[in-house]
């Protein structure tokens, strides 16, 4: 193996490992300045594309030789034509040029596909390839032969493995020809047929390489008992072009004869060598009494055995196998517990009252559609078999099901009643996991099936236009849209059993109205008799409400549990009992628990039910211990970040309906969080689905029923400082009134108009106070309500636009929403700069930007802007002319705009808003001249007429 090297001219020698890991290039002995790093390897791979000119090649060095390492493939590749330097002369050793005529023929082969699987030397863990030449090359083979000898005679180690070793390199290399061989090895089961010794021509046939030239395929085949006979096996035909399959003996009914003719010369061979293959696999099937041949005869236990493992066992060496047509469905069912409800349970509608109701049914247990008894259970698991036949079904027991069924038997199965609410979860789940042995992975399924009355009822609970259609008495004074009355319909039907629900409709839907439609009915049917109901609800809206009630529902008495001067106690309590509604907020509700639960109320409704999404506050658990007949939430978001909040809505209506919080999440919260699962949120869905009804504005149905623009009207109530401030400016006025010339009083009246306004947006912008704390929301129910509808608005990803007259105002506005939104809000004024002005506009009405609010003022931004992305418009404070504010509301509702657009006036109740809104509303004693004009027509009201617009009205101010 020496090597040398003497100016211009280089010798070279080399060896083929024997491990079939490299082949060798070396060089040694001559000058040691002609072995510096990286020459040999220049200077051999000079010209070499393949392996980067040498980059790709790794040298090494062992004492004073240097040598190269190439993979059996590239080895190949360069030897069968080496490209040195062209300028060097390069001696190969008579050993090299041994390995050179080989790699040269090797290289041919690859090329040409003239190789194929060694079948004597092919092993369970190693593959092994031979050359494959065409027909009519001798010469090419004795050359191949000759080329071997030679690789003996000189001592070339690993020469006869070399074409096995670059086959294996190009499988393990090139993704496509490895993924071939792959697929036609599983496919065949080569590795189980060499094992077992087939003949090479089958072998060939299994894996591919040659082509099975018989007209029939064969197909190992079990058959059920019939006909008073047991399991058996037998052997069947098909056309190898297809077609059905033909069984052989063991069948009567088939006789052989009936085979085509060309296949009868053949048949007796070739199922000779399937039945060695066969025995080959399943050695426990030969026949005792007739040694090589397979046992026909099958026990039931040997049967399933087969269906279980044995027929993988000869799948998997390529064998195919016919199994009984139901098979793969009865191996995959699993044992089923199926709680079947009693024909009686429901008949009466009625008598289910109330999720807590005691369901009566009878354990059953399925297997697909085969029902069993307890006692047939118990009978068939005696029997210690695996498979069985009822009627035309058969059915397999497995062991550990059975085990689990007879634990759950001991434990609780004697039990024959369920709670409504567990058959709701049952069905509406789609069944329920029980852990009998404390093995998630084989808990058992439990399951209802619900009879005729029952199916009927959830067929109505779970479809709202199939319940019983209900309408409002003729004195409720609104028109209910056909959506709205769906919704009465429904909180009406879930009355009747008992049941709470959610009423969680997109803002702007009319969620208010639909409730006093429900009140409405309950009075009208019930006469007064069920009691009061009681509406919590946030503080800036209680004076809505109490507007609204009057509006729509006159005859409905409300009483309304706010401010200092409130009931308490008993007083409380008998005052209630003469009014047909209570009105609190959610932080009296807390703080008067005692006195509230002094009365059983008939109904008790959640406006805006969010509040009470966190179960732990103190606030939350004293609204859930208040009794009611009824529970209601009224809701625009149900969910806003996690399903604990669902289920907290859920668990105020339907007490324990999700099960316990800590159950919850375990079941329900943690698997869907972690791995978002489909099936299991679906079974969510349907679980909370019957007791929440949401529709959206984007609905068809929904927009089908609505106008382009829905304009409504928020009324709130004055604060306690607010109120004190208002009556000071008021009695300022009317002192001062009479005392002045005409120019003075005008001008002390539109003084105190603005004052006013200024002092319903919030006392800081009258007071010009300054900082965090003077600009607290809870100083106005203005700014505390804006803040409710934006974060809501924020939920359902839509936007809004902001108009107000104060700059001050509107900078407050800004600050508020970007703290309470955690989104930036841009505010456009009479200051901003053109530039500035663009820039805002394309943000806001930009798909990709994250925005919700944008505050304008009404005279910079209620002309000339295009701003379509916003569906909702809020009028903060009014300009009472009906012109100005609906060129504002049509920066919104125009050419562009795909939604309906929702207008939100902000009133604030018993003050001069409350009673020009009215006058524009009648258009009394105001001409359309008027009411189009400026606000100059009230200093030329007389000092009477001024009183009793800015005198504030008494019951409306909260304290």
């Amino acid at each position: 193996m020496r090597t040398l090297a003497n100016g211009r001219e280089m010798n070279v020698d080399g060896i083929y490992s024997a491990d079939g890991e490299e082949a060798c290039v070396l060089l040694s002995g001559g000058d040691r300045r002609e072995q510096t790093e990286g020459r040999l390897r220049s200077l051999l791979f000079a010209w070499h594309k393949a392996t980067w000119y040498g980059v790709k090649i790794e040298e090494s060095k062992a004492g004073a030789q240097m040598f190269l390492k190439l993979s059996p493939l590239m080895a190949v590749d360069y030897l069968s034509a080496p490209a040195p330097v062209r300028l060097l002369r390069v001696v190969w050793s008579p050993r090299l040029r041994v390995l050179m005529e080989l790699a040269g023929m090797i290289r041919e082969m690859l090329l040409n596909g003239w190789f194929m699987p060694d079948h004597a030397a092919w092993t369970e863990h190693k593959r092994a390839w031979m050359p494959a030449f065409p027909d009519g090359s001798r010469e090419l083979k004795a050359r191949w032969e000759q080329a071997l000898q030679d690789a003996r005679e000189n001592e070339c180690p690993g020469a006869e493995t070399w074409l096995g070793e670059a086959i294996e390199e190009i499988l393990a290399t090139d993704a496509q020809a490895g993924a071939i061989w792959r697929s036609l090895g599983a496919a065949a089961g080569e590795g189980v047929l060499r094992r077992k010794g087939a003949d090479e021509a089958e072998w060939l046939i299994a894996i591919g390489v040659e082509k099975d030239m018989l007209p029939f395929r064969v197909a190992l085949q079990l058959t059920e008992p019939e006909h008073g006979s047991g399991w058996r096996l037998r052997p069947a035909l098909q056309n190898r072009e297809g077609g059905a399959w033909i069984p052989l003996s063991g069948s009567p009914d088939v006789p052989e004869q009936e085979l085509p003719e060309e296949w009868l010369p053949l048949l007796d061979d070739k199922l000779a060598k399937e039945e060695a293959k066969w025995l080959a696999a399943l050695p426990a099937l030969e026949d005792e009494a007739s040694a090589g041949r397979l046992r026909l005869a099958l026990t039931e236990q040997e049967a399933w055995t087969f269906l279980e493992h044995d027929s993988i066992a000869l799948l998997e060496a390529g064998i195919p196998v016919l199994l009984p047509a139901w098979w793969e469905a009865v191996r995959s069912r699993k044992l089923r517990l199926k709680a079947k409800m009693k024909n009686s349970v429901g008949s009466s509608g009625e008598s289910l009252f109330g999720l807590d109701q005691i369901v009566q049914f009878d354990w059953k247990l399925a297997l697909g559609n085969v029902d069993l008894s307890e006692n047939e259970f118990l009978k068939m698991a005696e029997e210690n078999r695996r498979l069985f036949r009822i009627g035309d079904e058969w059915v397999h027991l497995d062991p550990q099901d059975v085990a689990q069924i007879k634990q759950w038997m001991k434990r609780v199965g004697k039990r024959k009643g369920l709670t409504f609410r567990d058959v709701l979860e049952m069905h509406l789940r789609g069944g329920t996991e029980l852990d009998v042995l404390d093995d998630p992975e084989h808990a058992l399924q439990a399951e209802v099936e619900l009879n005729e009355h029952l199916a009927l009822w959830l067929e109505q609970l779970q479809h709202v236009s199939s319940m019983p259609p209900a309408s409002p008495p003729e004195w409720f004074h609104g028109e209910l849209r056909p959506y709205q009355q769906q919704g009465l319909t429904w909180l009406l039907f879930l009355r009747k059993f008992g049941l709470g629900g959610i009423l969680a409709d997109d803002m702007g839907l009319g969620k208010t109205i639909q409730f006093m439609a429900y009140l409405s009915c309950v009075l009208e049917r019930e006469k007064g008799e069920g009691g009061p109901s009681l509406l919590i609800c946030p503080t800036s809206v209680i004076g809505n409400w109490e507007k609204e009630l009057k509006r729509f529902a006159p005859r409905l008495k409300a009483l309304i549990h706010y401010g200092s001067k409130r009931l308490r106690g008993d007083e409380l309590a008998q005052e209630a009992q003469e009014a047909d509604l209570v009105i609190t907020s959610y932080s009296l509700a807390q703080l008067d628990e005692e006195d509230l639960a002094l009365v059983q109320w008939n109904a008790l409704c959640l406006d805006e039910a969010q509040n009470i999404k966190n179960v732990y506050t103190k606030q939350s658990g004293a609204i859930r211990r208040l009794e009611a007949r009824h529970r209601i939430a009224l809701t625009g978001t149900p969910m806003e970040n996690r399903l604990t909040e669902l289920w907290s809505i859920y668990d105020f209506v339907n007490p324990g309906y999700l099960g316990s919080l800590n159950d919850f999440r375990r079941a329900v919260v943690a698997p869907i969080e972690r791995t978002r699962d489909k099936a299991m949120i679906d079974g969510l869905q349907r679980w909370v689905k019957p007791f929440m009804l949401r529709r959206v504005k984007k609905d068809p149905q929904i927009q089908l029923s609505l106008p382009d623009k829905i304009e409504s009207k928020s009324y709130m109530t004055l604060t306690a400082e607010q109120g004190a401030l208002y009556e000071n400016i008021v009695s300022d006025l009317m002192e001062k009134l009479d005392t002045l010339d005409a120019m003075q009083r005008r001008g002390l009246i539109l003084a105190t108009l603005t004052k006013l306004k200024q002092l319903c947006d919030h006392p800081a912008l009258l007071l010009k106070e300054r900082g965090e704390e003077a600009w607290k929301a809870d100083r106005s129910a203005k700014m505390a309500r804006l803040l409710e509808m934006c974060e809501e608005i924020a939920a359902e990803g839509e936007r809004c636009l902001i108009f107000t007259q104060y700059v001050e105002m509107g900078e407050q506005l800004q600050s508020m929403l970007e703290a309470g939104l955690g989104m930036h809000v841009p505010y456009l004024h009479g200051g901003v700069p053109k530039v500035k002005r663009d820039e805002m506009i394309a943000s806001f009405q930009s798909e990709e930007e994250k925005r919700c609010a944008f505050v304008l003022s009404l005279k910079a931004g209620g002309t000339g802007l295009n701003l379509t992305a916003a569906n909702h418009v809020f009028h903060f404070d009014r300009w009472w002319n009906p012109a100005v504010e609906n060129q504002a509301t049509d920066r919104a509702f125009r050419i562009g705009q795909t939604k309906q657009v929702q207008v939100h006036k902000f009133i604030t109740l018993g003050t001069l808003e409350e009673k020009i809104d009215e006058m524009i509303e009648s258009k009394q004693s105001l001409s359309e001249q008027v009411v189009s004009g400026s606000e100059n027509w009230i200093t030329e009201l007389s000092t009477e007429e001024l009183k009793e617009l800015f005198t504030l009205r008494e019951g409306w101010l909260k304290g």
